[in-house]
């Protein structure tokens, strides 16, 4: 430490070639304190911060029984919950591998396999409270084209949330910069007594992401 208490930035070590990108986002890394936090507190990406500054200011957590995470890899946001709500059943679903979770369910497949809502709910054995997304398509580089792919995403999490959260539940979702489209938008607040945005501290200040919060699910009449 330096004596304003400050950690020093920590240099790349000399060694293979890297793009000027990857160097960047390796350094990044290395002199994040959410990464070093992450590492320290035993979750497995700084996502996880994310969720819980977002339950400190929501109350995301508080009473929940039931909790769908679509897009767990690798797995920050479950843990979370398994810690903040103990007692909770937690399931899973991600094209990607996620090494387990105690106590969470999880399922390696598409979301938007026709098959994974059926399974979702089959393994919670009832209808969720709390549905969580923290999925964003793979990029291509063309903004316009990754931010429509990925409010796909949102806007099939939010029909999914919909069409199975228990009355009063609650969705959280990933969405980029510019907030929900004015569709979706609608949609939530048709269903939703209370729709917000935020971008939790630990979201980086260069990230496009923001999150949209819909509490107080109001059935689907």
């Amino acid at each position: 430490m330096t004596r304003s208490g400050k950690s020093p930035d920590r240099k790349l070590r000399p060694g293979k070639k890297r793009t000027a990108s990857s160097a960047r986002w390796l350094s990044r890394q290395l002199n994040d304190p959410y990464v070093q936090k992450a590492k320290a507190d035993g979750y497995r990406s700084r996502a996880a911060y994310k969720l819980i500054e977002l339950d400190e200011r929501f109350g995301l957590l508080k009473g929940a029984t039931r909790v769908i995470d679509l897009g767990i890899a690798p797995g920050g946001w479950s843990q979370v919950v398994r810690k903040l709500a103990p007692r909770s059943a937690v399931v899973g679903i991600d094209l990607l591998e996620t090494d387990p979770i105690e106590g969470v369910s999880i399922l390696q497949m598409d979301f938007m396999d026709d098959a994974a809502p059926g399974l979702l709910e089959a393994a919670l054995d009832g209808p969720p409270d709390l549905v969580l997304s923290d999925m964003a398509a793979n990029t291509v580089g063309h903004k316009q084209t990754d931010h429509l792919r990925t409010m796909g995403l949102v806007e099939t999490a939010a029909d999914f949330a919909i069409a199975t959260l228990a009355p009063g539940g609650t969705f959280l979702a990933k969405v980029l910069a510019g907030g929900t489209d004015a569709q979706l938008l609608a949609l939530l607040k048709r269903h939703f007594e209370n729709v917000k945005h935020a971008k939790p501290p630990a979201s980086r200040k260069d990230s496009s992401e923001w999150y949209v919060i819909a509490k107080g699910f109001k059935g689907r009449g």
